[in-house]
């Protein structure tokens, strides 16, 4: 009875008939609408909160979550920079769209996963610099950022430094000598590990997209690898393309 419960809100959530901000019927009105105990009531409501679809108020009750999106853009990193003398691309966009955006970095030296020293080309036991983000909008938490690099490459830099650069790790990167002309990027839908879902104080069963983009220098040297990973409910991601140009004669 719980899913037939919690099936019909999310109907109604869903097609508009309970827009962002609205109320949920109380407990005791689906208690009575559906004739069942109180414990099957909140089971059905846990399980919207838990989707992120609703939020609890108590006393006042249940209400439909209001949700603005971030539009996640990986092609922007290319994007011409500083944006501002202050603030970084993060802060200085959502800034401008009315936002209120924090970020909170740290820097750490690691034996990076397997997966990361891969893609990086590291020999077993070469260390790695991580600069570890979490970034909010509107106080809540909305995606994590952790960029690795070869060590050898930026244990002097700026990089080091837990704390925003105006110009961008790529533009430090290529002061150092290793500017990125191409970029890998990768996309996974998958649950969150739990150290994402702590970062992230995601509830259970919200799945996240992990974007993974390796930067290549001229010669094919991979410098930066970038890990993002964002929940389902808070972005919308886009690419944007352009076509190339037929020749004279060609379809």
């Amino acid at each position: 009875m719980y899913q037939q419960i919690s099936d019909g809100l999310r109907q109604k959530i869903a097609d508009g008939t309970l827009p962002a901000g609205a109320q949920l019927p109380t407990e005791a009105d689906l208690i009575a609408q559906f004739g069942v105990g109180r414990g099957t009531v909140r089971q059905a409501l846990s399980a919207l909160v838990n989707e992120g679809l609703v939020v609890p108020m108590r006393p006042r009750g249940y209400f439909v979550k209001e949700r603005q999106p971030m539009v996640f853009r990986p092609q922007a990193e290319f994007r011409k920079r500083p944006y501002s003398a202050e603030m970084d691309a993060f802060v200085t966009e959502h800034s401008a769209e009315g936002r209120k955006p924090r970020q909170l970095i740290e820097v750490a030296i690691v034996e990076p996963a397997p997966d990361i020293a891969k893609r990086l080309h590291l020999e077993a036991g070469e260390l790695a610099a991580v600069r570890r983000r979490i970034r909010w909008l509107d106080g809540e938490p909305f995606n994590v950022n952790d960029s690795y690099f070869p060590l050898d490459i930026v244990r002097d830099s700026e990089i080091m430094r837990p704390e925003d650069i105006t110009r961008g790790a790529n533009e430090v990167l290529a002061e150092l000598g290793y500017r990125q002309v191409r970029a890998l990027d990768e996309l996974y839908v998958r649950m969150p590990t739990p150290d994402e879902a702590h970062r992230l104080e995601l509830g259970p069963g919200s799945p996240v997209a992990y974007h993974v983009c390796t930067g290549f220098t001229a010669d094919g040297r991979p410098v930066r690898v970038a890990v993002t990973v964002l929940p389902g409910d808070r972005h919308v991601i886009s690419y944007e393309r352009q076509w190339e140009q037929p020749q004279d004669g060609a379809e």
